[in-house]
């Protein structure tokens, strides 16, 4: 989860600073075609709500991006596509562009930002929990993660 808050954060800038570009460059001029920005993300993840909320509700279109969200599970996927030109931007860990540039890349990946130390956590449930508290999970089986991941008991 530490690498997807790296990731959704290095989106929101590296988008933010197109947006920025296109929007100066385009200032006097009608914008008749959207410019696609072609994003790779290395998982689907609840980090990246806001951006999901941003295309779904249309304001990359109003300031004339259109974002290609393409999912490219690994960070080797995502480096990979980012190397080949498929993709613009790609959200992955700095594992990533650490391996190319070790590796002797000439054309390596740059990486952005990196906003918070640790992962966030979201505890989720099927059904509404009136006055929740962490006792509330005691004895309980939890997935922290993804399917296949560890589970803990509390």
């Amino acid at each position: 989860m530490k690498k997807s808050i790296v990731i959704i954060t290095s989106l929101i800038l590296v988008i933010f600073v197109v947006m920025l570009t296109i929007f100066n460059l385009n200032k006097t001029k009608e914008k008749e075609e959207l410019t696609t920005v072609k994003l790779a993300e290395v998982t689907h993840s609840m980090f990246y709500a806001p951006l999901y909320v941003a295309i779904e509700n249309g304001y990359f279109k109003d300031e004339g991006l259109k974002i290609d969200l393409i999912l490219t599970s690994g960070a080797d996927k995502v480096s990979a596509a980012v190397l080949s030109n498929t993709v613009d931007i790609g959200f992955a860990g700095p594992e990533s562009a650490i391996y190319v540039y070790k590796n002797g890349e000439t054309d390596y990946l740059v990486t952005f930002a990196g906003l918070t130390k640790r992962d966030g956590q979201f505890i989720v449930s099927r059904e509404p929990i009136e006055n929740f508290s962490i006792e509330d999970l005691y004895g309980k089986e939890i997935l922290p993660g993804r399917v296949g991941g560890r589970t803990r008991n509390l």
